[in-house]
């Protein structure tokens, strides 16, 4: 039992650094206008692996030991936050494509997009801090930091909309990644939640 929880957390920890990896290259191609997709699509394809062999494992752990409490409620969230960790890679991928398809967008403002992507990438640092320490205090950090992220992709919206201003091509190009952004923060936030449970016992009303 304690070889496979052994092996659940270090592939968790596999999965992490490179589903973070994944996010932070995405958005610095956007930004310097570099192809990636290649590498990122590799990195993804892995993810997804290493999700299926959590999920695998897990369910052996399950059927063979029956564990109860605590060790339970850990297994149970280590196949969520997996799936958080490949979810990660997945609008990584989705970033890296929307260059592939919008072609050249050096002239574009890319600011908003930086800024957001920075803030996201501190709450998958922080989803990462807490669930290596079982962190309740970073956990429930994230909610609110999920906000900013929301606040931030609607406010884009609404000034495109009112404004009606700028290259179709450059606030297509933007408002498609911070969408893929804030859905990386929403991932962010469940992973969170599946870390209180496992400490806690309890099912926050995190969203």
């Amino acid at each position: 039992m304690d070889l496979g929880l052994e092996r659940l957390t270090k592939t968790l920890y596999d999965m992490s650094n490179l589903s973070e990896k994944s996010v932070t290259l995405a958005i610095e191609g956007y930004s310097k206008g570099v192809h990636v997709r290649s590498e990122i699509s590799a990195w993804s394809g892995t993810l997804v692996v290493l999700n299926e062999e959590v999920g695998d494992l897990a369910v052996e752990l399950i059927a063979r030991y029956q564990p109860v409490a605590s060790d339970l409620r850990f297994i149970k969230s280590c196949m969520e936050i997996a799936y958080g960790f490949s979810r990660f890679g997945r609008y990584a991928l989705d970033i890296a494509d929307v260059l592939e398809s919008f072609g050249d967008l050096n002239e574009c403002d890319h600011s908003t997009v930086i800024k957001v992507g920075e803030r996201v990438r501190t709450m998958i640092t922080k989803s990462i801090e807490a669930f290596a320490k079982r962190d309740l205090r970073l956990a429930e950090e994230l909610p609110g930091m999920d906000d900013e992220i929301d606040r931030a992709y609607s406010e884009y919206v609404r000034t495109m909309i009112r404004d009606g201003r700028g290259d179709v091509k450059c606030t297509g190009s933007a408002t498609l990644i911070l969408r893929y952004l804030e859905r990386i923060a929403d991932h962010a936030t469940y992973i969170a939640s599946s870390i209180v449970y496992t400490v806690t016992g309890k099912h926050p009303s995190f969203k």
